[in-house]
C-alpha cells in the first residue's frame, strides 16, 4: 500500500484502526514489567501516536514513524496537548534507513497492514532498525479478512519468519480492544547478536 493510499485514509477519516487509546496489550505489558531497560523505542506505523505516548509515559525515549504525513501531524499535536516528550518522523519503515539503531521496536498490527508479499521486507526492516540483542515486541492480528488490510497471519508464520533471527521470550493472547478480543497474539522477541542475513 502506497503513501498516497494511507494518506487518503487519513484525509477522508477512514481510520478504522483508530481506537483513541494505546494497545491494551502494551499498557498491560509495561505495567507488568517495570524492570525493563528503557532505552530508545521505535514504533513504526505509529498512526496518531497512542502507543508512542504510552512508551513516553513509561520513561522510554519514544520515537514514532509513519508513512502518512497526516499521521505525523496528528501525533505531534496530540503529544503536545498531552504534555509529553516524544519524537515523530515521516518514514517508510520497510525501505528507509533508520535515523539511529533502536533498543526496542514495538508494532501493533503493522505486519498485518502490509501486503503479504512484502513480509520479507518487513523482517529485513526490523533487523535494520533494531540493535543486536534489542527487543521486538509485536501485537499481531490473527482473525481478520484475508482480503485486507489487515491481512491475517498465524503463530506458525511468526515463528517461522522470526526464529532464525530472534529468541522468543514469550507469546500470549493479550487484552485487546473490544472488537478484537481473542483475535490478537502478542510476541516478545530478543534479537540474536548474530543471525543469518535475509536476502
Amino acid at each position: 500500500m502506497s503513501r498516497d493510499y494511507w494518506e487518503h485514509r487519513y484525509q477522508t477519516k477512514d481510520m478504522s484502526w483508530e481506537k483513541g487509546a494505546p494497545s491494551p496489550g502494551l499498557v498491560d505489558f509495561l505495567a507488568a514489567h517495570p524492570e525493563l531497560p528503557r532505552g530508545a523505542v521505535c514504533v513504526p506505523g505509529c498512526g496518531t501516536g497512542h502507543d508512542v505516548r504510552e512508551f513516553a509515559r513509561a520513561g522510554f525515549d519514544a520515537h514514532g514513524f509513519d508513512i502518512a504525513p497526516s499521521a505525523i501531524q496528528l501525533s505531534e499535536e496530540k503529544t503536545r496537548a498531552g504534555g509529553l516528550a516524544a519524537k515523530f518522523q515521516l518514514a517508510d519503515f520497510l525501505r528507509d534507513e533508520p535515523p539511529q539503531p533502536f533498543d526496542w521496536i514495538f508494532e501493533h498490527t503493522l505486519f498485518c497492514a502490509i501486503p503479504p508479499a512484502e513480509r520479507d521486507d518487513y523482517v529485513r526492516a526490523v533487523l535494520r532498525w533494531l540493535k543486536p540483542d534489542g527487543h521486538y515486541l509485536a501485537v499481531n492480528y490473527f482473525d481478520c479478512d484475508p482480503d485486507g488490510p489487515p491481512f491475517p497471519t498465524s503463530r506458525a508464520e511468526q515463528v517461522a519468519r522470526f526464529t532464525p533471527h530472534f529468541d522468543l521470550l514469550a507469546d500470549w493472547t493479550p487484552r485487546s480492544y473490544s472488537n478484537r478480543t481473542g483475535k490478537e497474539r502478542m510476541f516478545w522477541w530478543r534479537r540474536k547478536i548474530e543471525s543469518p542475513s535475509l536476502k
